[in-house]
C-alpha cells in the first residue's frame, strides 16, 4: 500500500478522535458500529457523519455493510495513527520516500527535528504473498482471534525488544531509537544488503563475520531463522549489520538446531553461487560450520536473552513448568507417612471426584489397613474411607431420562461406578434392602437399610449417610416404577392414522378454497379499477361541463 502523507497534515482534531475510537472499539468488534464511535469519541451525531465519511474518503477508514453497518481501520489509517503520535513525540518531523520492501513490511525514510535521516520499518501482515503467520510465528500464543493490525503490532514490539537487546550485547544491528503501535523507528545504515553484491575484495572475512556472528547469537541463545543475504547489510568498509529480528527463537527449542544449520546452508550456498567463493578451500578460516551443540553446551549455565525476551521456544511459562517439576520432585522425596482417619472429608451428592483412579486407589488403601492398628480401629477407619469415597451419586434426572436407570430394574438395585446399594422392598422408615453377599467387603456393603442391621462400632455420621442413601435410593426406585408405568399406559394407546385417500382429499380440498380465494380476490380488485375508472369519467365531465 502506497503511503500518502499529504492529506496527514490536513486532519483536523475531531477525525483524529474518530480514528482513535475506531481503533480503540476494534479490541473487541471486528467492525465498529457508528454509534459506538460517536460514544467513545464524544461528538455530536451530525458531526461524526462528516468526519466519518472524509475519512473514508481518505482511505484510513474502510466501511462494511455485510450484518452491519460499521468501520474498521486500513493500513493507511493505522500508519497515520502511529506517525501522528511519533510527531507528536518530537521523534520525526517528515516522511520521505520508500527505501525498502518486503513480504511483512515496508521501510521509508524519515527525519527528525535536527535533519538526521532514520529509517521508519511499518510492518504489514497479512499481505497476499506472506499469510501463513499463525503456523509460521508464534505471536499469537494462547490466542485464538487475531486482526493482521494487532499482529503486525506484536511484531513490531518483538523486533523493537531484540534490536535493543542485541546491540546492548555488542552486535552488529541498527540503533532502536522508537516504535509505536505497528511502527519500529531505527537509525539509517550507510550500507546495501548484500544480495545486491556481485564482488568482494575480502570475501573470507565477510564469511567468518557471518559464522561468528550466528555463533555469537547462539551463545545468548538465539537463532535467527532468516541469516541470509537479504537480512545482511555490507558496508564499503566490509562492515556487516544484521537486520529483520522478528522470527527469532530459543537454542532450547525443539528445531532450533535444524534452523541453525539451514541458516549456515543459506550462507554457505550464497557464497558458492553468487561469489564463487568456497570456504572449505580457504586455510585461513577458523572453521567453515559452527558447531551448535558444542556452543549450547558451553553456554548451559549462563542465563540467555531467549529467557530474558521470551523467544520462541523458551519462555516464563516453561520457567514455571520447571519450578514445579522440581517442587513435585522435592515433594515425593518426602511424602507424609501419618494418615488420619479423621481427616478424611465428605463430598456431597454434587461434587464430582478427580477420575476413577482416584476411586480405585482410596478403595485399595481401604482394604489394606495396617495390621498393626487394633482390629477395632482399622474397621472404623475403613467404613469411613469407604463410605466417604464411594457415596452414591444418584441423579432423578437422569434416571427419568433413560430407561436404563439401574433403579428402574426389577430387583430396585441402584449402581454407581463405585458401588452398589440393593434397596429391595421399601421398609416402613424409608429403607430396606438384602444382606451383603459374603465375597463382598463387609464395611462397604452391608445393608443400610435399618438402623438395626447397622455395626455398633459403626460412627454415627457413617450410619446416617448409609441411611439416608437407602432412602434416597428406594424414592429413585419407586419414581422409576412411575415412569415405566407412564410410558406403557401411552404405547397402549391406539393412534388412528388417516388412510391416503383421506390426506389426498383433504389436499385437493385445501387447493379448491385456496383457488377460490384467489378468484375472489382478483374480482374484487378488478370491480375496485372499474368503480375508480368510472369516478373519475364523471369528475373529469363534471370539469368540463
Amino acid at each position: 500500500m502506497k503511503l500518502d502523507v499529504n492529506s496527514l497534515r490536513y486532519l483536523s482534531k475531531e477525525e483524529w478522535r474518530v480514528l482513535g475510537s475506531v481503533e480503540l472499539g476494534q479490541r473487541n468488534h471486528e467492525m465498529v458500529p457508528k454509534e459506538l464511535i460517536v460514544t467513545i469519541a464524544n461528538l455530536k451525531h451530525a458531526g461524526a457523519e462528516v468526519y466519518i465519511s472524509n475519512l473514508a474518503k481518505y482511505k484510513l477508514l474502510h466501511k462494511e455493510s455485510r450484518k452491519y453497518e460499521g468501520y474498521r481501520l486500513t493500513y493507511l489509517g493505522y500508519d497515520f495513527l502511529a506517525i501522528h503520535s511519533l510527531v507528536k513525540k518530537g521523534v520525526i518531523n517528515s516522511v520521505g520516500r520508500q527505501i525498502g520492501v518486503g513480504k511483512e513490511s515496508d521501510v521509508f525514510e524519515v527525519m527528525n527535528d535536527e535533519g538526521e535521516v532514520l529509517a521508519l520499518k511499518l510492518h504489514r501482515l497479512g499481505r497476499t504473498s506472506f499469510r501463513a503467520v499463525k503456523s509460521k510465528r508464534d505471536y499469537l500464543q494462547h490466542r485464538t482471534s487475531f486482526s493482521w493490525l494487532y499482529l503486525s503490532r506484536l511484531a513490531a514490539m518483538k523486533e523493537y525488544a531484540f534490536m535493543v537487546a542485541l546491540g546492548e550485547h555488542g552486535l552488529p544491528v541498527p540503533y532502536a531509537v522508537a516504535h509505536n503501535r505497528h511502527c519500529v523507528l531505527m537509525t539509517l545504515v550507510d550500507a546495501v544488503p548484500l544480495v545486491q553484491v556481485r564482488e568482494l575484495g575480502n570475501p573470507g572475512r565477510i564469511y567468518e563475520q557471518c559464522m561468528g556472528m550466528m555463533a555469537r547469537l547462539a551463545e545468548l541463545g538465539l537463532v535467527h531463522c532468516d541469516f541470509n543475504e537479504f537480512n545482511l547489510l555490507v558496508s564499503d568498509d566490509d562492515e556487516l549489520t544484521l537486520i529483520d529480528f522478528p522470527q527469532m527463537v530459543s537454542t532450547s527449542h525443539a528445531n532450533a538446531q535444524e534452523l541453525f544449520e539451514r541458516d549456515v546452508e543459506c550462507v554457505l550456498r550464497f557464497f558458492k553461487k553468487k561469489l564463487g567463493y568456497i570456504p572449505e578451500h580457504d586455510a585461513d578460516l577458523p572453521y567453515v560450520r559452527p558447531d551448535f551443540q558444542a556452543i549450547v553446551a558451553g553456554n548451559a549455565d549462563s542465563k540467555g536473552l531467549d529467557v530474558e525476551l521470551a523467544a520462541s521456544g523458551f519462555g516464563q511459562q516453561h520457567q514455571e513448568m520447571l519450578d514445579r517439576y522440581v517442587q513435585e520432585s522435592a515433594d515425593n522425596a518426602h511424602p507424609s507417612s501419618h494418615h488420619s482417619s479423621e481427616s478424611v472429608d465428605y463430598k456431597d451428592d454434587h461434587t464430582e471426584k478427580d477420575g476413577g483412579e482416584q476411586s480405585s486407589t482410596e478403595s485399595e488403601s481401604s482394604a489394606e489397613l495396617s495390621p498393626e492398628q487394633p482390629e477395632s480401629e482399622q474397621h472404623e477407619q475403613g467404613s469411613a474411607l469407604n463410605s466417604s469415597a464411594h457415596l452414591a451419586r444418584l441423579d432423578m434426572d437422569d434416571c427419568k431420562a433413560s430407561h436404563h436407570c439401574p433403579a428402574a430394574s426389577a430387583s430396585g438395585a441402584v449402581q454407581t461406578a463405585d458401588v452398589q446399594i440393593d434397596v429391595g422392598t421399601p421398609g416402613p422408615d424409608g429403607g430396606g434392602g438384602s444382606e451383603a453377599t459374603p465375597d463382598q467387603d463387609t464395611g462397604r456393603n452391608q445393608d443400610v437399610g435399618s438402623a438395626e442391621q447397622l455395626p455398633e462400632d459403626l460412627p454415627d455420621h457413617v450410619a446416617v449417610r448409609r441411611r439416608g442413601d437407602a432412602s434416597r435410593a428406594a424414592s429413585l426406585a419407586e419414581a422409576a416404577h412411575e415412569l415405566d408405568d407412564d410410558v406403557a399406559s401411552v404405547m397402549s394407546h391406539s393412534v388412528q392414522i388417516p388412510s391416503q385417500e383421506a390426506v389426498q382429499q383433504r389436499v385437493v380440498d385445501q387447493q379448491r378454497s385456496r383457488m377460490r380465494r384467489q378468484v375472489l380476490a382478483r374480482a374484487s380488485r378488478n370491480a375496485q379499477k372499474v368503480g375508480n375508472k368510472r369516478e373519475r369519467k364523471q369528475t373529469a365531465s363534471s370539469v368540463n361541463w
